[in-house]
């Protein structure tokens, strides 16, 4: 199948043209009529097979051109990452339109996106929090909102936006396309569905909780943090293999030193992504990243679903994630678009618990293998003894 076969219009052909995209993937092909005939639709699919395009292609070709001065369509994300990933890839489908989109996010003020809805919008594209307050604040106009989107609903929902995203549904209007795309449908996304989609076309691609084909995974199993350090820096002096790699590290307070200590021992450049760093830091490490002006990216998991950049190496995790649908999205940020890609896991005892949840989660063992060099042993301090008896 190409394109052309879903009905899209030269202004969007000529777009992906551009983008260099010529066969729509599996989600892409199920979902692009059924959003374009109307109809409700819940798309579930894994990290990297193209779930942006697959709804907004058909939202940008619904609503067509610029008009009025009111939003037409709404896009709700979890992160600020996420919204700027969406904008971006609206923006590069949109070019031979001229439909309006303005992001909206937390961490910066919001009378300069107040003052880009107030000029003229077509669709807006905004984290929940973001866009109750320009609704309270009078910023945005509802009533003309057409087609409603949420996108990455399990993590909209891990993340406790429940409350907002209920709100937003009293005062937005009724009569509305509704869309839910989601990596995984569990329970919890099974029930807000069930709250405002009606009758809605399901589709499924490769299975609910499956890990990408194209990401070889596998563990080194590890007895401390200072031996996972250690393994890490070895991995890295091998700068052609790992020509581009994203380490995930669960916390925050250790992130940044892990990522001192690595610039130091490779002598390159190392940028980092958490939650206390401020907006443009994390965008301009994004950016950097993405351009190849660094090679190694260290974050939390608020940088698991944001990231879209083609051609990551390796995606290391320093650990293992608790909330194990999160490990699906970190490994999903390699072997994206095709391409292949490798998943390495560190564990430690402690560890071995939640790998083996996740091996049920993912529906298959990871594979445990051996260190490719020698690692001098590193007693474990006794505060990282009690912390994993914890």
């Amino acid at each position: 199948m190409e394109f052309s076969d879903l009905k899209l219009t030269r202004q969007f052909l000529n777009a992906l043209d551009d983008l260099g995209y010529t066969e729509p993937t599996a989600i892409q092909q199920k979902a692009i009529p059924s959003i374009m005939a109307g109809r409700d639709v819940i798309g579930v699919a894994q990290t990297g097979t193209g779930k942006t395009a697959a709804f907004m292609l058909p939202v940008l070709k619904r609503l067509n051109y610029a008009r009025g001065d009111h939003i037409r369509a709404l896009v709700l994300v979890p992160t600020k990452e996420l919204v700027l990933q969406v904008s971006a890839m609206s923006r590069d489908l949109a070019r031979y339109t001229d439909l309006r989109i303005v992001e909206a996010y937390g961490g910066v003020g919001w009378k300069a996106q107040a003052e880009k809805l107030q000029a003229g919008a077509d669709i807006l594209i905004s984290t929940p929090g973001r866009f109750l307050d320009l609704y309270f604040k009078e910023a945005v106009v509802t009533r003309k909102i057409k087609i409603l989107v949420l996108d990455e609903a399990d993590r909209m929902l891990d993340m406790g936006f429940i409350r907002p995203l209920r709100q937003i549904l009293e005062v937005i209007p009724v009569k509305r396309q509704n869309l839910l795309f989601s990596a995984t449908f569990n329970e919890k996304v099974e029930e807000l569905s069930h709250e405002f989609l009606e009758f809605p076309h399901k589709i499924t691609v490769s299975g609910e909780q499956v890990t990408p084909s194209e990401v070889e995974q596998y563990i080194y199993e590890l007895p401390n943090v200072r031996s996972k350090i250690e393994v890490l820096k070895e991995l890295l002096q091998d700068g052609e293999t790992f020509s581009r790699v994203l380490v995930f590290v669960r916390k925050k307070q250790t992130l940044e030193d892990i990522a001192k200590y690595l610039a130091r021992k490779t002598g390159g450049e190392v940028r980092t992504i958490h939650s206390n760093k401020g907006q443009n830091s994390r965008i301009n490490a994004m950016r950097a990243f993405k351009e190849g002006e660094v090679r190694v990216l260290v974050a939390t998991d608020v940088a698991s679903r944001g990231i879209d950049v083609s051609g990551v190496s390796h995606v290391i995790n320093f650990d293992v994630p608790r909330n194990y649908e999160d490990y699906i999205h970190r490994i999903g940020r390699t072997g994206r678009a095709k391409m292949r890609g490798t998943a390495i896991t560190f564990v430690n005892r402690a560890e071995k618990y939640h790998i083996r949840q996740i091996e049920k989660l993912i529906g298959m063992p990871l594979e445990r293998r051996e260190l490719p060099f020698e690692l001098p042993g590193f007693p474990t301090p006794k505060s990282e003894i009690k912390e994993m008896e914890l």
